[in-house]
C-alpha cells in the first residue's frame, strides 16, 4: 500500500466555528454564496456548532436544507474555538481551506484576495486587519498567541496571525495524529510548512451580540499557548534558578567577607527572611511551571480527544468519519 494520500479534489472548504451565533449565520451564508460562486471552483461551508446555548444548531439545520453546499457538525459539548476548527478542517473535502469567524467581522468578500495571494507560492495566507475591532480580552489573547508563535514562524509572520486565513488542506496531514484537547491551529500549521504570507484586509465592527472571549477563556488561552506549544516557561524557570543560585553565592560571599573583614556576623533576621522568601518563591514558581507541563503529559496519557461529534448533516458529511477511518487504516500492518 502506498504511503501517499489520495489528492483532494480541487475546490475550497470554508470552515466556520459556531458559538451562540444564530443571529448572524444566515447573513454569513448569504454573503458567502456569491463570493464562492465567482471563484469558478467547487465549494462548501462547514459549520461546526461548538455546544451553542442558543438555537444555532437549528439555524444550521435550516441552512443545510436550503443550501446543499452547507454542511453542519454538532459537537457534544463546548470545546473551544480552536478545537471546533480542528474538527472542521479534518472534515473538509477540498484541497483549499479557509477559516472565518461567525460574527461577520471578517468580510467573506476578502476570500478571493487571500486565495490569489496563496497562489503566489504560499501554503498559508492570513488576512491581517487594517484595524482590529476586538475588545481588550481578545486583543490580549492575540498578543500572547503571536509571542508564542514567533519562534516557529519568525517575528514578522507571527505578528500577522489571525483567525481569518486560507491554507492548503493537505497541511492537516502534519497533525493528523494530534489527540491533545489543547489545540492551536496556527501552531499546528507550522508543523507542516514555513511558507506563510499575509494580506491586509478589512475588519468590520461586530453587528450583533458581544464577544464570547471572557477573562477565564483568556487565562486558559494564555496557559495553553505558553505551556502547550512552547518551552519558554521551562527555559524561564531554568534561567530564574540560575539567577537565584548566583544571587545565593553572592549573598554567601558577602556574609563570609563581612565576617573575615569586620570579624562580625551579618546582622539580622530581616536579611535571612528576605533570602528565604525569595528562594522559596522562585522554587514554587519553577515547581508550578513543571507541574503544568506534567499535567499536560498526564492528559495526553489519558488520550482525551479534542472533540466529540454528536451528529453531522448535509451532503457528503462523511468527511470527518472518512478521515478518522483513514487514520485507523494507516495504523494497520
Amino acid at each position: 500500500m502506498s504511503d501517499a494520500a489520495a489528492p483532494l479534489p480541487h475546490g475550497i472548504s470554508v470552515v466556520v466555528p459556531v458559538y451562540n451565533s444564530e443571529a448572524t449565520l444566515g447573513d454569513l451564508i448569504a454573503r458567502l454564496r456569491p463570493v464562492l460562486e465567482q471563484l469558478g471552483r467547487p465549494y462548501e461551508a462547514v459549520l461546526v456548532n461548538d455546544g451553542s446555548r442558543d438555537k444555532s444548531w437549528t439555524a444550521i439545520e435550516r441552512l443545510c436544507e436550503q443550501n446543499p453546499w452547507v454542511h453542519g457538525i454538532d459537537l457534544m459539548r463546548n470545546q473551544g474555538q480552536e478545537n471546533a476548527l480542528l474538527c472542521g478542517i479534518r472534515a473538509a473535502i477540498y484541497d483549499t481551506s479557509a477559516t472565518i469567524d461567525d460574527d461577520l467581522q471578517n468580510p467573506p468578500e476578502e476570500i478571493p484576495r487571500l486565495l490569489a495571494k496563496l497562489d503566489e507560492g504560499f501554503d498559508v495566507v492570513y488576512g491581517t486587519p487594517e484595524k482590529e475591532q476586538h475588545g481588550l480580552f481578545r486583543d490580549a489573547a492575540s498578543i500572547i498567541t503571536k509571542l508564542v508563535m514567533q519562534e516557529a514562524m519568525g517575528a514578522t509572520n507571527a505578528r500577522q496571525v489571525t483567525a481569518f486565513k486560507v491554507f492548503r488542506t493537505q497541511l492537516r496531514d502534519a497533525f493528523s495524529q494530534y489527540r491533545s484537547p489543547h489545540v492551536s491551529i496556527d501552531v499546528l500549521l507550522t508543523w507542516g510548512t514555513q511558507r506563510f504570507g499575509a494580506l491586509t484586509v478589512k475588519h468590520e465592527p461586530r453587528q450583533v451580540g458581544r464577544s464570547n472571549f471572557t477573562l477565564r477563556k483568556l487565562v486558559n488561552h494564555a496557559i495553553n499557548m505558553l505551556t502547550g506549544f512552547s518551552v519558554v516557561p521551562l527555559q524561564l524557570a531554568s534561567l530564574l534558578g540560575l539567577l537565584f543560585a548566583l544571587f545565593g553565592f553572592a549573598a554567601l560571599a558577602y556574609v563570609l567577607l563581612d565576617y573575615f573583614i569586620r570579624g562580625d556576623k551579618v546582622p539580622g533576621f530581616p536579611f535571612l527572611a528576605s533570602l528565604v522568601a525569595m528562594f522559596s518563591g522562585a522554587q514554587m514558581f519553577a515547581l508550578g511551571i513543571i507541574g503544568e507541563y506534567l499535567a499536560r503529559v498526564h492528559l495526553r496519557s489519558m488520550e482525551r480527544q479534542p472533540y466529540t461529534v454528536r451528529r453531522s448533516i448535509g451532503a457528503n458529511r462523511s468527511g470527518d468519519q472518512q478521515n478518522a477511518g483513514a487514520e485507523r487504516k494507516a495504523d494497520l500492518p
